[in-house]
This record gives C-alpha cells, sequence and structure tokens, in this order.
C-alpha cells in the first residue's frame, strides 16, 4: 500500500517546473500523449510536500518524469544516457524508486487494470488468470549478481526467470523474479499468494505446475489451478492451446520493450519494477484509446 496520504482532491501533477521540463517537445514514441497522461496523472500518489509527511515540494514536472522512465523501459538505455531534454536522471531514478518501495507502483499497476476491465465491461476486480513463467537471459555487463541468477536447463538460458499471473484478459497482476534455475512450482506459490490477494480463485497452468502446489493452494489459498495438458495425438507445426497462450501474450507485450528483452538490473527488485513499468505502459495506452466516461 503507497504511503500517499493526500486525499484525491489534493492530487495533481503538483508543482510548478523550474527547469522548463514542463514545455519539453515530445518527440519520442515512448512520450505520453495529452490522452494518456489525462488518464495516468489522476492515478499517480500525490507528492510528499501535499501529504502529512511533508517534504521539499518537486522541482520537476510528474508528466517529463513519467516519460523519462517510459523512454528508459521502452528503449532499455542505461540511467545515465536518458536525453538532456528529460529530468536528471538521478531525480528520475529518485522518484522511480521512491513509488516502487511505498508500493506506489504496485498501486498504479492494480488502477490500470481496473479502470481497462471496468471499459471493456468487466469487473474491476478479476477472479480468474493465467500463471507461467519466462526465462531472460542476463546482459554481457556482468551487473547481474551470480547469488540471484542460475541456468536453466531446459530453455538453455543463462539468468533469470520471471513468474507472472495475469487476467484472462493478460493484464499483470502479480509478477516474481527468480534465479532461472528454480522450478516453476517451487516459485509460483509467492505469485499466486499476491494474486490471490487481488482476488484470483482460479487459474490456468501449464503441467511444470502440476503437483502438491494445487492442494496447498487450495486449502491454504481458496485459489485452484487447472492444467492445461498438450494434446495426446502428434501434432505438427505450431497449435494454441487454451487458456494457456494468453499468459504467452503477456509476456510477448513485456519482450516488446527493450530494458525487458533481457536483464539488465543488479536485483531481482529491479526487475519486477521494470515489468511493471512495462505493463504500465501497455495497460495506459490501451486505456488511452477507449471511450473515457
Amino acid at each position: 500500500m503507497s504511503l500517499n496520504l493526500a486525499g484525491p482532491a489534493r492530487r495533481t501533477p503538483g508543482t510548478a517546473c523550474t527547469c522548463g521540463c514542463a514545455t519539453r517537445t515530445r518527440r519520442y514514441p515512448s512520450d505520453t500523449t495529452d490522452a494518456e497522461w489525462a488518464v495516468l496523472v489522476t492515478l499517480l500518489p500525490a507528492p510528499l510536500a501535499l501529504t502529512e509527511l511533508g517534504g521539499r515540494p518537486e522541482k520537476h514536472h510528474r508528466r517529463a518524469v513519467v516519460d523519462a522512465i517510459f523512454y528508459l523501459v521502452d528503449n532499455g538505455i542505461k540511467w545515465r544516457s536518458l536525453p538532456a531534454d528529460f529530468p536528471p536522471w538521478q531525480t528520475v531514478y529518485a522518484l522511480m524508486r521512491r513509488w516502487t518501495d511505498d508500493g506506489a507502483t504496485a498501486d498504479l499497476v492494480d488502477a490500470l487494470r481496473g479502470s481497462l476491465r471496468i471499459a471493456l465491461g468487466r469487473n474491476r476486480n478479476p477472479s480468474a488468470g493465467c500463471i507461467d513463467s519466462q526465462s531472460v537471459h542476463k546482459s554481457a555487463e556482468g551487473v547481474v549478481g551470480r547469488d540471484t541468477s542460475g541456468f536453466d536447463h531446459y530453455k538453455k538460458v543463462n539468468g533469470r526467470k520471471r513468474h507472472i499471473v495475469t487476467d484472462t484478459l493478460g493484464l499483470l497482476v502479480s509478477v516474481l523474479v527468480t534465479p532461472a534455475s528454480v522450478q516453476d512450482r517451487d516459485a509460483a506459490w509467492k505469485a499466486l499468494y499476491w494474486a490471490g490477494r487481488r482476488g484470483i480463485r482460479r487459474v490456468w497452468a501449464d503441467h511444470g505446475y502440476e503437483g502438491p502446489l494445487s492442494d496447498h493452494c487450495e486449502d491454504l489459498l481458496g485459489l485452484a489451478i487447472d492444467i492445461v495438458h498438450r494434446p495426446r495425438e502428434k501434432l505438427t507445426g505450431f497449435h494454441v492451446l487454451p487458456r494457456r497462450w494468453v499468459a504467452e501474450r503477456s509476456f510477448a507485450w513485456i519482450s516488446r520493450r527493450r530494458r525487458c528483452a533481457r536483464d539488465y538490473e543488479r536485483l531481482p527488485r529491479q526487475h519486477i519494477t521494470m515489468v511493471r513499468w512495462a505493463a504500465i505502459l501497455q495497460m495506459n495506452r490501451r486505456l488511452a484509446r477507449l471511450p473515457q466516461t
């Protein structure tokens, strides 16, 4: 839960910009449009200066900071390579880190998913979803520590593995990052626990999640796992399996953002943050294209 203590009436983009970033030319494909920013600005946590915690007023405009985060996630650059028309990278990183630490980033994912589901005629909180994992190669720069990475012998990948739970529309519900050597059924518990906290009561999964996990989730979380098996008859070529394709498509959406195509993060929680911002970018764009009530 975010530490944002300001009421809805006090949620504003905030503060007067003194560096000119509020009027910067939006020249990059990752920049928010006016419609996208109108959706996002009401969901961001209030500046600390407007809360009971107090603090200095923010010097840079929120929209420029969010555009900088989207630019980094979409283009896969280093923090120090942010273009000069954005606020300083140290400022952008510090604000993103604050939002991550106090839970505001996870809250933003939940808020966008709920708003998008309502706009599509669904209930705000999903009750069913899908779970799957994806092994990701670590970068050649050597920033990924050996203690948080491993080798996936099945996929032949040396790096980390991200486990996601999505709703039936493919929208992100929860994400967990482990060494690639960790088995799916061993890592699924934590991802399913957070999904259960968000209302998920049934998930579809592949055979990698068979075993005692199903009984534990049923008994402790009230969450049923349905295993989707491959057809017994021998098939040639590519075939879409029921339900499982939803999570696979979500991985494709995430991997389109170059910061998530490989693992460039020193810590697993930083990789989780990048996955969440990739989901925020995708859901915000999709929601802005729909008629607003």
